[in-house]
């Protein structure tokens, strides 16, 4: 599946440099709401045919809030040790990690600050999900499910929701989505607190 996704994009990727016209790319945002809403409804309707996986959720109860918390903690502490190597200021580098992979928001929140750790924030975060979409279905198989929860960080709601439900089972999907939704819940939080504090 993950080779399906990466020469898809590519496949993407080469007919918006060479065969679509500009015109088009004004319409491009509205067929990725539509694919986007499509594949939730699929992945939707997988998990609630699956009866076992809401009983799951009830058994873990507030244990399931340390798997958002955990990945958020991971993201933030990785984004700064990666900011002192590279000579950055630490809130920088946790406000970069704070996004969580949401690319589009996260750099949005970071660019009245500045333009460089807004594009900084941007590529990491899309290379974040880029690199989710490679290493679920690896990590699912040698280390662990709720893991692969914690590689798509605010993503596991949706665009890395359908890797992580074939790769791993229905009670994992639902508590992706129920972790990517808190995460997607602490972006807008935690990285304009991270920008206040430099």
């Amino acid at each position: 599946m993950t080779v399906k996704i990466l020469l898809v994009l590519l496949g993407g990727v080469g007919t918006g440099m060479f065969l679509l016209e500009p015109e088009f790319m004004s319409k491009t945002d509205i067929l990725l709401d539509i694919g986007l809403c499509l594949l939730l409804f699929f992945v939707g309707i997988d998990i609630g045919s699956n009866k076992k996986a809401f009983a799951h959720l009830k058994k873990l109860g507030f244990k399931l809030l340390l798997i958002p918390i955990s990945a958020a903690f991971g993201s933030i502490l990785g984004g700064m040790i990666i900011s002192l190597v590279l000579g950055m200021n630490i809130f920088e580098g946790g406000a970069i990690g704070a996004g969580f992979g949401w690319y589009s928001l996260s750099a949005i929140l970071i660019a009245p600050y500045s333009a460089e750790v807004s594009t900084i924030a941007f590529l990491t975060n899309v290379f974040r999900e880029i690199l989710a979409i490679i290493f679920i279905p690896v990590t699912a198989k040698y280390i662990g499910f709720f893991e692969t929860i914690a590689l798509g960080g605010a993503t596991a709601m949706d665009t890395t929701l359908p890797i992580i439900t074939r790769n791993t089972n229905g009670e994992t999907a639902v508590v992706s989505f129920v972790s990517g939704l808190l995460m997607s819940i602490f972006v807008p939080i935690l990285v304009p607190i991270f920008i206040a504090l430099i």
